[in-house]
């Protein structure tokens, strides 16, 4: 299909001759064929023309989780696709939360076969362990000839710190990349929730800070050791930003990530037992948000995720204890950012991340393959379930003001306009 933008806005910091520039854009079978001031359409060309039309390269989310297969009442991989193509992500990183987990080669392959023929590229992570047990490794190496851009064991921690050591020496033969849970589950026990003055008041077992900050520690210790690469997603913690700091002054390779709700909502949000707030790692205090949020201004904090996490609604309403960690977050994840952080630097955090996987970074440019965002960062709306395109509803942005709305992508010669 051929398609023209109309006047859109470039925001593309990579392409300075571009960036914040009004364009119109010429794709043509899938390639960017001719960007400029007043491009004619030609015969059997699709126009574009949107409010307020923006255009960057297409977005990247390093964290998200679907169901299949195992648990497609949550979310197969096909709709969890067009939902992350119609939230503006190009290429989605999908974590090995299923039944069974992908833990060899042909799970691999099943997986991005499933994938294939999608405007939404997915690039699946393998089981660091089998079964995600946190016994035995699992076949790595098998795993990343077949397609897996990193190992880990889902929200597990890895509890045998000679387990960390064996993958990160292991891995360093075929360049892999090593996932670590942060979070001792020693000392989250049976805990729910933040553990401070919240919680306290609420009557909700606590997971301290500590717990994530322990395990953080000792991984780093163990990189320091070992070499190879690490990677420690979804922090939490003002004290896991400093630990991470200070690993990257030494020049460990080491990378980490934040969910945007974890910089968006903290701990007091709990205070109706909203199940849809019980996320892991949990909501924090409100300085904890402010130093991730300068973690990530200041390149400490690598990326920012939506941390999507479908969970059918049998698992989120029953009591605050007894129900399943996690949110959706791909519809809400660009509104979120921008209302924090203002477009450019929002759209800087969605389009990096891409090298660290080993996922080839598109170009905005004449003659390249056009893969592509649209959106409107301008009008603030209160995220709805109307919004939703997920099949599990389990937002905690239900109800929250947001900043900006998403058009959809081009990608792969499709779109989800």
């Amino acid at each position: 299909m051929n398609i023209l933008l109309k006047s859109a806005k470039i925001v593309c910091l990579e392409n300075k001759e571009l960036h914040l520039k009004k364009r119109d854009i010429l794709i043509k079978k899938g390639i960017i064929e001719k960007i400029g001031a007043s491009v004619e359409a030609t015969s059997h060309t699709k126009v574009v023309e949107k409010d307020n039309l923006h255009v960057s390269l297409g977005w990247f989310d390093s964290s998200v989780c679907f169901g299949e297969p195992g648990f497609e009442e949550r979310e197969t991989i096909s709709n969890g696709l067009f939902t992350a193509g119609k939230s503006g992500f190009t290429d989605i990183v999908l974590n090995p939360n299923a039944n069974p987990v992908p833990d060899t080669s042909s799970d691999i392959v099943f997986l991005k076969e499933r994938g294939q023929g999608k405007a939404t590229n997915v690039h699946p992570i393998g089981s660091l362990t089998k079964n995600s047990d946190g016994i035995d490794l699992a076949e790595l190496f098998d795993m990343k000839n077949a397609g897996a851009v990193g190992f880990y064991d889902f929200k597990k921690q890895i509890s045998n710190p000679n387990l960390l050591k064996i993958a990160l020496l292991y891995a360093q033969n075929f360049d892999g990349l090593v996932y670590s849970f942060p979070q001792d589950g020693h000392i989250k026990g049976k805990g729910v929730a933040h553990e401070g003055e919240v919680s306290t008041k609420l009557g909700l077992k606590g997971i301290p800070a500590l717990a994530e900050e322990l395990q953080i520690a000792r991984d780093l210790f163990i990189l320091e050791y070992t070499g190879g690469k690490l990677h420690i997603p979804t922090i939490s913690s003002a004290g896991s930003v400093k630990l991470i700091a200070e690993a990257k002054k030494k020049g460990l390779d080491i990378t980490c990530s934040v969910a945007v709700h974890n910089l968006f909502f903290s701990d007091e949000t709990l205070t109706d037992f909203d199940t849809h707030f019980k996320v892991s790692p949990p909501l924090r205090t409100k300085s904890d948000c402010k130093a991730l949020i300068k973690g990530v201004k200041n390149g400490t904090i690598d990326y920012v995720t939506s941390d999507h996490i479908p969970m059918d609604i049998e698992h989120k309403r029953v009591e605050f204890d007894n129900a399943k960690s996690g949110s959706i977050g791909l519809e809400s994840a660009f509104g979120g950012l921008n209302t924090i952080f203002g477009l450019e630097e929002t759209v800087a955090l969605l389009t990096k991340g891409r090298s660290r996987f080993q996922v080839a970074m598109p170009a905005l440019k004449e003659g390249a393959k056009a893969c592509l965002t649209l959106f409107n960062p301008d009008g603030e709306y209160t995220f709805d379930t109307e919004d939703i395109l997920s099949t599990s509803k389990n937002s905690m942005f239900v109800g929250a003001k947001l900043k900006g709305k998403v058009y959809g992508i081009i990608n792969n010669d499709q779109n989800t306009l």
